[in-house]
């Protein structure tokens, strides 16, 4: 491989892996004619790797076709940073934190996305004069004479390490133009009278620009990590959002008269009533994206404006996380796997829609061993499809519902049983009844918190012996948005939050040291990157069962807040303050739903 040498960094201050590395970063006024360099021999020369190393990854290199640098990483000879301080130090650039470093959509878009990932190269900063652009491979002048002559500008190279890319590019290179431009090609299409036909259930089809339009917005949602996808027809356009760590971002606006057209392809790939416009419909579909198998729940709903339409990625192909991977305490975490290790019960899971219930049940499904017991799963929809479970989706066009699928799961000779979610009092009490017959019984409640969670049972008219009998716990949970690691700095805490802290933590709360993100372009300046589990769990015990069982909501309440207390959601939330996870805000903002 070959590399243009000396090559000066942006003029200014570069922001470095290791500060102490700007010693070494020459400036000079224009770049230096390229020379030869091969990789191996820098690594030799500044003792990063031995010349026998060398030599076993070179013979390695030729059976594989893969680059050197990545067959040392993976071999673990040298690490990533490691490597891309000694090219830079060869080199005479800077090393670029893509972490830390404020890059700038308009300014990365420069260079369009297809050459940036095939070079691994993106545009840092525009100096006027020259453009500064991190590349994984400094030493490959091919791709450095490409991206110089695509940009059309002076170019100074920077090195970036390599695994930082991929997480820019997925951020940067949004597909808000081009759904922008799909949306319009679609708007110039409707006034033709638009034969969709028997279309394949594949958002993959070339074809007609609702189609493109579909994948680019489904792309799209992946790249950023989305949820939920929204077409919202307003009267003044078609808002399209995309749900991401919990809050709604606008993706575009677009002519609401494509709505129409959205809804109907949507319809045809989940197996809806295409005709049918003035009832809520659901269903799902399977997606492949990127060599990726994705499952969406569809929704629609009429609105004032037209079909409002609501897409959810369901969990095939992710990993099912285990308990002690999503956020549990460990006290709690110890009393929840001693629960599940039990032959009978029920142990309920319960927050609002989101909050990462499912996640929990499978999490627990995997404390259970699937080889040694039968665990059948009733769901609706089937978010993880697991090998050596039995599971059953409900369809209520044809009366499959839970409570029908549960009586019939109970002839099956079960140990353990999930039920997606308890919606009526007949699926409660079947559940119930089940869990004091001698099976352990998982499922969901939308309840506030574990306290309120045996009334509503009561209230959906279950017995009480039943409720006190066959419960085992309640787990209740939200999700917090966690603090960006990068730009997470030390927050002063405004009067409202030093009231809150001191409220739940006590007096000297308030003065306590907590972080919050200020915003940076690694959080798209959120200052939140990913959610963060937070649970409480109340066991029944004796006490609380004999409550129960006398429908004394004034002696449960008083005997359930006694166990939790310190253990509320609230008190989890502020533990999470204390150790920098989360912002203040997040954890008021969890508070005031329990309020």
């Amino acid at each position: 491989m070959a590399a243009r040498s000396g090559i000066p960094p942006r003029n200014g201050p570069a922001m470095l892996i290791d500060p102490k590395e700007s010693a070494s970063v020459a400036v000079a006024a224009t770049p230096a004619p390229p020379q030869r360099i091969r990789l191996g021999d820098v690594l030799v020369q500044q003792n990063l790797v031995s010349a026998e190393q060398l030599d076993k990854a070179l013979q390695l290199q030729r059976g594989t076709g893969k680059k050197l640098g990545r067959m040392l990483i993976d071999a673990g000879l040298i690490t990533e940073e490691a490597l891309a301080h000694g090219l830079a130090r060869q080199l005479r650039v800077p090393v670029v934190n893509l972490k830390s470093f404020p890059l700038k959509s308009e300014t990365v878009r420069l260079l369009a996305e297809s050459p940036a990932r095939r070079h691994r190269a993106v545009v840092l900063e525009d100096k006027g004069e020259h453009l500064l652009v991190g590349f994984a491979d400094p030493l490959d002048l091919a791709a450095y004479d490409d991206v110089t002559r695509l940009l059309k500008r002076q170019v100074r190279i920077a090195v970036v390490p390599e695994s930082q890319l991929l997480p820019v590019f997925d951020r940067h290179y949004r597909r808000t133009e081009e759904i922008s431009g799909l949306a319009k090609a679609l708007e110039e299409d409707i006034g033709d009278a638009v034969d969709f036909g028997v279309l394949q259930a594949s958002v993959g089809q070339e074809g007609a620009p609702v189609v493109r339009l579909l994948q680019s917005v489904f792309e799209d949602a992946m790249q950023v990590g989305a949820s939920d996808v929204h077409l919202e027809p307003q009267e003044g356009g078609l808002l399209i959002r995309s749900r991401i760590d919990g809050v709604l971002q606008t993706q575009t606006q677009a002519d609401k008269r494509i709505a129409a057209a959205l809804a109907q392809r949507l319809k045809l790939m989940a197996g809806l009533d295409i005709s049918e416009k003035r009832l809520p419909q659901d269903g799902r579909f399977t997606l492949r994206l990127r060599d990726r198998t994705v499952d969406v729940r569809l929704s629609t709903l009429p609105s004032q404006y037209g079909e409002s339409g609501v897409m959810r990625r369901l969990g095939q192909g992710d990993a099912v996380r285990r308990v002690d991977e999503i956020g549990m305490p460990a006290d709690m975490l110890e009393r929840f796997r001693e629960i599940l290790g039990r032959h009978s019960g029920m142990v309920l899971v319960t927050g609002p829609t989101g909050s990462g219930k499912t996640t929990t049940l499978y999490a627990a499904l995997g404390e259970i061993d699937a080889e040694q017991q039968k665990i059948i799963t009733v769901e609706d929809p089937i978010e993880y499809r697991l090998p050596g479970l039995t599971q059953v989706q409900v369809n209520d066009k044809i009366e499959l519902t839970f409570a029908r699928v549960l009586r019939a799961t109970l002839r099956q000779d079960p140990d353990v049983i999930l039920v997606g979610e308890i919606r009526d009092a007949e699926t409660a009490a079947i559940g119930l009844r089940a869990a004091i017959t001698g099976h352990m019984v998982l499922s969901s409640l939308h309840t506030r918190d574990a306290i309120g969670t045996p009334f509503r049972l009561l209230d959906m008219g279950v017995p009480p012996f039943m409720v006190a009998s066959a419960l085992q716990a309640v787990v209740a949970q939200r999700l917090l948005r966690r603090n960006c690691d990068n730009c997470a700095e030390p927050h002063a805490a405004s009067p409202q939050e030093a009231g809150w802290l001191s409220a739940i933590g006590g007096e000297g709360a308030a003065g306590e040291r907590t972080l919050r993100g200020h915003g940076c372009s690694a959080c798209n300046g959120t200052g939140y990157t990913g959610r963060l589990g937070v649970y409480e769990m109340l066991e029944m015990d004796a006490a609380l069962a004999q409550a129960a069982t006398q429908s004394d909501p004034a002696l449960f309440t008083r005997l359930a807040r006694e166990q939790l207390k310190g253990k509320t959601l609230a008190h989890r939330a502020l533990a999470l303050v204390r150790f920098g996870r989360t912002s203040v805000a997040e954890a008021m903002r969890l508070a005031s739903d329990l309020d």
